[in-house]
């Protein structure tokens, strides 16, 4: 789903999220009109979206149960918002689960970077697992499968549940290094009785960081953007943790950005040749270079 569409949904249900909290007796035909959406659509929004909520249909009209009135803070509004509007993204996304929102503990388990996801079906109990373990701050042990083999870690500070370009990852600190694991990757989970103390600088530090790229000492990159492209940098941060340091004369521009791994950053420049170059560190438009000049090879 395009942003745009995202956000208005988003904005869409959020909007009748607040009508339903301040008692409104809602009309589907009135909501298509007001939205300028089509009657089946509110169906949908009202009968599966907030199907979780203590709906109540009165006179062919939707409300809120009386009791509930009032109960749903603007925080609360967002938050179900935006999880009834990408309510396939969560593979643990039952009613329990959504009711478990307003734990405001639950909720600080999960951060969404995207609104595309890979198919855990099958891993809800794990995934669940991990974000009561996260809440909890408990640590946690499990096997993990690696291109040369399983290893298993046998104490793990699990700190977020992350959602990267549709593929789901465990933030965690092992041994005092923080890592990003490949959700799909773990298995034989099992939660610790063991507490560890919650470092706010690294949830900050997660909520922050545009990737999944830990490294605790992260790549400072300078790139040079041509004028022909510079409108999409403009619009939107093509690279992670992209910051435009200042126009050119000729309508390019200079980007700043930090990386946790040259891996992610490459693939983009790689996209954007000829009219984006690495200005330093110098080693990385090298490598960029010998890469190139190898594939050239290959072809050859």
């Amino acid at each position: 789903m395009p942003a745009s569409n995202h956000d208005t949904l988003v904005y869409r249900l959020a909007q009748v999220l607040i009508k339903l909290n301040q008692g409104e007796l809602l009309d589907p035909a009135a909501l298509a009109d007001e939205f300028g959406v089509n009657l089946r659509t509110i169906q949908r929004d009202l009968n599966e979206r907030f199907a979780y909520l203590p709906m109540q249909k009165t006179n062919g009209r939707y409300h809120l149960d009386p009791v509930f009135l009032g109960k749903l803070s603007s925080r609360d509004i967002e938050r179900f918002a935006g999880l009834a509007g990408v309510r396939g993204l969560f593979p643990s996304l039952s009613d329990d689960f959504l009711r478990d929102i307003f734990d405001a503990r639950v909720q600080e388990s999960l951060l969404v970077k995207g609104h595309h996801y890979e198919d855990l079906s099958g891993k809800e109990a794990q995934f669940r697992a991990l974000e009561n373990a996260i809440a909890s701050r408990l640590q946690v042990a499990f096997d993990y499968r690696k291109p040369d083999g399983v290893k298993h870690y046998r104490v793990v500070s699990p700190y977020k549940l992350m959602n990267h370009k549709g593929i789901w990852y465990l933030a965690a600190l092992d041994a005092e290094k923080l890592k990003a694991f490949s959700f799909s990757k773990i298995s034989n989970l099992t939660v610790l009785e063991t507490t560890f103390p919650w470092s706010r600088e690294i949830d900050v530090r997660l909520t922050e960081e545009d990737g999944i790229w830990l490294s605790a000492q992260p790549i400072e990159v300078q790139l040079k953007i041509d004028a022909e492209v510079a409108g999409y940098f403009r619009r939107r941060k093509l690279i992670a943790n992209q910051v435009i340091e200042r126009e050119l004369p000729d309508g390019g521009l200079m980007i700043s950005a930090r990386v946790g791994h040259p891996n992610q950053i490459l693939p983009v420049v790689r996209y954007w040749l000829p009219h984006i170059r690495v200005i330093a560190p110098e080693s990385l438009q090298s490598e960029l270079e010998a890469g190139l000049a190898a594939y050239l090879d290959r072809r050859g």
